[in-house]
């Protein structure tokens, strides 16, 4: 590239910003790839997300609860641009590659395969871009026996093991979010920023491969060591935690609550403040947390009594007193007026094509909060893109 060519940098890029100046393409669908290049985004890089003309990232029409729009498509697409190009036609291919050359990430989770058949193997790309980080995301990896099989988040969750260990004794059950995609945007974000550490020592760029099956597999590290050798793994405990008790939910007069205990001397404040029986600490069958996890069919009885003559706020207040950590068993409308939230002004408002809807900002630094940026429309910004890129001489 020429040094007097123009540089594709955001106008809206904040300087203060940890990416401000970082160029990202990405062909994603669903939720791992965006989600990734959504978090990018939010720490100032420029995210030009290339969708199909007919329809796009077909996670803009998986529901329409968000004010008509898809909340999928709502959490994982904000500050990005979108760029309507069909890549069955060689011109739009050649004006992919042109954009890529300059760019600093790409990202894809087509299936296995499809990239190379439209000539962006990473390999090649880095060819023409010595300095680009390419990130592939597929379910099972490129290769290897699963390495052309569909992979969609229940799937990998089954694969994995999760649903082994989740639900109750008498039923699996899955996560009430896509957890295995989400878990796979973590690990290829996290990932890119260390190949992007590397390359400003190195001044070359790298490949990311993330799996699917292995991300969701790291994240099963517990279960995973608690069965070693055979061993039995943990079983499924509902919303109580399989090896730590008492930790979990438990009813109240009037409402369920939610509490863990982690040692012995958490142990000894809950049986003096909130059972009123002090020499429960004492015996010896529940010392430690393994002492207590094995009776636990002994001391259930005797927590659930004596809660159940307590109110929720009573409970809640004697739990406090002891130092026990406690939550409020929360539904969604809950968690939107969660008053911790509220008050460390973690709310937002970003601009969508049906109007202004909140946003989460879970993240900040001292001298920078992250871009809250409009959702593009479909091609919204494809004539401008498209006007940037031809601006530059071929390779």
């Amino acid at each position: 590239m020429s040094s007097s060519e123009p540089t594709l940098s955001s106008p809206q890029s904040d300087p203060h910003l940890p990416l401000a100046g970082y160029l990202v393409v990405t062909i994603e669908q669903a939720i791992a790839a965006p989600y990734c290049s959504r978090l990018l985004a939010d720490q100032g890089a420029r995210v030009i997300k290339v969708e199909r003309p007919d329809g796009g990232d077909f996670a803009r029409s998986y529901d329409t609860r968000a004010r008509g729009q898809s909340s999928h498509f709502i959490w994982c697409n904000r500050s990005k641009e979108s760029l309507a190009l069909d890549l069955k036609d060689p011109e739009a291919v050649r004006q992919l590659r042109k954009l890529i050359a300059r760019a600093d990430v790409f990202i894809q989770n087509l299936a296995p395969g499809a990239v190379e058949k439209l000539g962006l193997d990473p390999a090649e790309l880095r060819a023409i871009n010595p300095r680009l980080v390419t990130c592939s995301i597929s379910g099972f990896g490129g290769d290897g026996p699963y390495g052309t099989r569909k992979a969609y988040d229940l799937l990998i969750q089954a694969e994995a093991g999760f649903l082994s260990i989740t639900g109750t004794p008498e039923a699996p059950a899955k996560a009430g979010l896509s957890i295995a995609d989400t878990c796979s945007g973590v690990t290829a974000y996290h990932t890119i920023l260390a190949a992007l550490l590397k390359r400003g020592r190195t001044g070359l760029g790298d490949h990311v491969d993330v799996s699917m099956l292995a991300a969701m597999t790291e994240w099963m590290g517990y279960p995973l060591y608690y069965s070693l050798d055979g061993a039995e793994p943990p079983p499924r405990a509902g919303a109580g935690h399989a090896t730590i008790y008492p930790y979990g939910p438990f009813p109240t007069a009037d409402g369920v609550i939610l509490f863990g205990l982690q040692n012995d001397r958490e142990w000894a404040a809950f049986c003096q403040i909130v059972l009123e029986q002090p020499e429960m600490a004492d015996d010896p069958r529940f010392k430690g947390n393994v002492g207590r996890a094995d009776h636990r069919d002994e001391i259930d009885p005797i927590i659930r009594s004596r809660l159940s003559s307590l109110s929720k706020q009573q409970a809640m207040s004697l739990l406090q007193q002891a130092d026990i950590g406690t939550a409020e068993v929360r539904d969604m409308a809950g968690v939107w007026d969660h008053p911790q939230l509220a008050a460390r002004q973690r709310w937002s408002q970003i601009d969508t094509p049906a109007g202004a809807v909140p946003a989460l900002t879970p993240i900040s630094g001292n001298s920078w909060q992250p871009r809250m940026d409009p959702v593009p429309t479909l091609g919204e910004h494809s004539e401008q893109i498209l006007a940037e890129i031809d601006a530059f001489t071929d390779d």
